[in-house]
């Protein structure tokens, strides 16, 4: 697949005139969960119905399966201790992997299983903050079937140092990917009811929400999406969020003004930001692994951090 050359005019400041966007490896059946592991120098990734996890050598091109039966991992992030935190569908928990060991954290609230964990962002503090929709246990290709035992679909707060888990958001239809902005001051959180919907229905939005202490209040719509849904997203040292959509990469300003899209050929599920200065761009796109340069890098270390 060949690489192209994008018109970034109205994106100076966030891509170098001359980026391309780059075909970095395929052979997914749907990639999900990229995260850049810097001290090997790798991107890690799920291929979701494939129920394994993939990593590429941005450098070589050279892709490798990392594991099989991973009981349907989705988004991951890393810790403050580089151990990867990450979601299984399968397991309907949230896990994390320390040295190739994978221990689960939680996978139930109030005596009831979670439904199947999808994104999952760590703040400053060392809290855990996850999406739980329903997609695990009503798509055979990406879990096991199964009840939404607590009747919702909500976002969670876990505490590791305690084991606290605690809704946060309860207010949305299917809550997908999520991130803070720079000072954690704001969650965004992205609704994709319309995914699976054949009538048209349903959202397609990221929401604000305050961030309160250990709450999220004042919930907004802050970005409608289209076409497609907003999948996974990560927001830039600046304040502005890229998210996925079904053809591009779309930027939105902090106050949700769109501010450039950059086409994808295939559709977007989530990305992240990565490479040895934190400056890259992943795209995990159905089948492929892309990157394209850029002149920012994510806001939650400034470096080298992703997820969902």
């Amino acid at each position: 697949m060949a690489d192209s050359v994008l018109d970034h005019e109205r994106l100076t400041g966030l891509i170098a005139p001359d980026a391309k966007l780059r075909h970095l490896g395929g052979g997914a059946s749907w990639s999900e969960g990229p995260v850049w592991l810097p001290t090997r120098r790798v991107l890690r990734w799920s291929d979701i119905p494939g129920n394994r996890i993939l990593e590429i050598d941005p450098t070589s091109g050279q892709s490798s399966i990392y594991r099989t039966e991973v009981e349907f991992t989705n988004g991951r992030t890393l810790a403050a201790d580089g151990s990867v935190i990450q979601c299984s569908h399968g397991r309907r928990a949230i896990e994390r992997e320390t040295d190739g060991e994978v221990t689960i954290l939680v996978d139930s609230w109030d005596g009831r299983r979670l439904n199947s964990p999808n994104d999952v962002v760590v703040a400053r503090d060392g809290s855990i903050w996850f999406t739980d929709p329903p997609y695990g246990i009503v798509q055979a290709h990406e879990g096991h079937p199964g009840e939404r035992e607590y009747g919702g679909n909500f976002v969670f707060r876990f505490v590791p140092a305690t084991g606290e888990l605690h809704p946060v958001v309860t207010d949305m239809e299917e809550p997908n990917g999520l991130a803070f902005s720079p000072d954690e001051s704001v969650l965004y959180i992205s609704d994709t009811s319309s995914a699976l919907r054949t009538d048209g229905t349903g959202n397609h939005h990221i929401r604000a929400y305050d961030v309160i202490g250990a709450s999220c209040k004042n919930g907004r719509v802050f970005a409608v999406v289209e076409p497609g849904v907003p999948d996974g997203f990560r927001v830039d040292v600046d304040g502005n969020v890229w998210t996925s959509s079904a053809d591009s990469v779309q930027v939105y300003s902090p106050n949700g003004q769109l501010l450039e899209r950059i086409p994808v050929p295939e559709v977007v599920g989530n990305l992240c930001f990565g490479g040895p200065d934190g400056s890259e761009l992943f795209i995990a796109a159905s089948t492929s692994i892309y990157a394209i340069s850029t002149l920012t890098r994510d806001a939650t270390t400034g470096a080298a951090s992703c997820a969902q």
